[in-house]
Order: structure tokens, then C-alpha cells, then sequence
């Protein structure tokens, strides 16, 4: 009784390190991965499914005792690990293997064992969205645009040939400013905006495996127009009126409503 005790909080215990330890793997595009799924020899004849989460979605890799048919040309299976080959920066993602116990009340009766895969790639040359004219005590959004980094770039913005920082207010150049900064996704907010954030904008995309710049793209802050909207709001009524004009005209003569006898 005792050592069969042990011998269940052994499986239990194996089962949470399976499951919080993650392996890393890097590797270069070009080459080959191998991922390893050391379950338990207590695990007799289990049943192993292999998946990729790629973050945007999950896809199947060996399933039903077979490769599926994305990976049968370039994986090969093995009872305990899979090696993928050729990788490409597409195949970045987590690789789950789960292995349930087919012995009915063994234990473990299920086990998920992850590896993330790492295929380092430099950033492409970013895209500065930016918004050529605003208007002042609005809100701008400017994005850095790069998808092709492994690991993810972090984005840094520059005004003017000036490197922006997060907080503005550490910046004797900056400090009148209200604007926020996320490096992650690139998205620098400017509320409200204001006559001197005008210039010239342009981010710069960087991991492990180097840096790009995107073009620059100037942002003019104007006031607000109140004499075109004031002059804007007197047409649309003018036109309004002339309309209603001329239905009452037609009307009047008959022109319009007039009953046929």
C-alpha cells in the first residue's frame, strides 16, 4: 500500500514537472528540429497525438498513427520525439506532444509535454503608418508594420532624427508632449495632439538578429478650421432651402400632387 502510494505521487509529481518545464529549441532556418516526448515507462501501449501552435492557430502533425499530410514529406515520427526538417521561419510555434495511457486506471492517464521552437530571423524593413495631416486635440495613431522577425521586433520611433521616449516626460525634447508607446506592437498614440508634434516620423524594427528602419513620413498638425465649417454648415442650409424652394414651387403650380381626373 505505501509503495504503491509512492508510486502515484511519483507519477503526479513527473506529470507537473512534464508539464511547467519547457524546452526552447533554436535553430537556424535550413536545418532540422528535433522535439522529445519522454513520457513515463509506466505508460503502456499510449496513444501519441503531436500538435503546432503557432499562435495564430493550431494545427495537426501526427495523429491516428500517422503523419498528416502537411508534415509526412518532411517529419519524421518516432515513439518518443519527432524531428521536423527544413525548418522555416513558419514552422515558429509550440509542438505539443500528448500522450494518454490506454491501460484503463493507470496513471499517469495523460500526459502534454511542450517544446517552443525558435527559428531566429531578422526584421524585414518596417511600414510607418502615418498620418500626413491632423488636426489639434485630436487623437493620431501611428503603427510600425513588421511580421517577419523571430523573435518578435520591438519598435522604437523617432521624431525629427531623435529617438522618442516611452515616457515623455524624461526628455527635455518630449516633455510637452502626450503620447504613448508600446514597443511590442508598435503603436505610438498621440491625446490630444498638438502644434509642435508635427515632423518627420519614421520607426526602427530590432531582435537578436538585427534591426531595420522603416522610411520617413511627416505628420502636420492643423487647427481646426471654424470658418470652413461655419462655411460648410451655410451651403448644406442654403441648398436645403432651395430644395424646399423649389418642391413648394412645383407644388404651387401643380406641378407635383396634382390628381388626374
Amino acid at each position: 500500500m505505501e509503495s504503491g502510494k509512492w508510486g502515484v505521487l511519483g507519477s503526479l509529481c513527473w506529470l507537473c514537472a512534464a508539464v511547467l518545464c519547457q524546452e526552447v529549441i533554436t535553430v537556424k532556418e535550413g536545418d532540422n528540429a528535433e522535439f522529445k516526448c519522454n513520457y513515463p515507462s509506466s505508460m503502456q501501449n499510449p496513444r501519441i497525438e503531436w500538435k503546432h501552435n503557432s499562435g495564430q492557430d493550431v494545427s495537426l502533425v501526427y495523429y491516428g498513427d500517422a503523419l498528416t499530410a502537411p508534415y509526412k514529406d518532411r517529419a519524421d515520427y518516432y515513439p518518443q520525439g519527432l524531428r521536423l526538417r527544413s525548418v522555416t521561419r513558419k514552422d515558429n510555434g509550440d509542438y505539443v506532444c500528448e500522450v494518454t495511457n490506454t491501460v484503463t486506471g493507470a496513471l499517469p492517464a495523460y500526459t502534454e509535454i511542450t517544446s517552443k521552437l525558435v527559428v531566429p530571423v531578422a526584421p524585414s524593413v518596417p511600414i510607418a503608418r502615418v498620418p500626413t495631416s491632423v488636426t489639434t486635440d485630436s487623437v493620431a495613431e501611428l503603427a510600425c508594420m513588421e511580421k517577419d522577425s523571430s523573435p518578435p521586433a520591438t519598435f522604437v520611433w523617432y521624431k525629427d532624427n531623435i529617438p522618442m521616449p516611452d515616457n515623455p516626460k524624461t526628455s527635455p525634447t518630449f516633455q510637452n508632449a502626450s503620447y504613448t508607446i508600446d514597443q511590442s506592437t508598435g503603436v505610438l498614440k498621440f491625446n490630444p495632439v498638438m502644434k509642435s508634434d508635427a515632423g518627420e516620423f519614421y520607426c526602427v524594427a530590432s531582435n537578436s538578429q538585427g534591426q531595420q528602419s522603416s522610411a520617413a513620413v511627416r505628420m502636420d498638425v492643423n487647427d481646426v478650421n471654424v470658418g470652413g465649417i461655419v462655411a460648410a454648415v451655410i451651403v448644406v442650409l442654403l441648398i436645403l432651402g432651395l430644395i424646399a424652394f423649389a418642391l413648394w414651387f412645383a407644388y404651387s403650380r401643380g406641378y407635383i400632387g396634382k390628381k388626374s381626373k
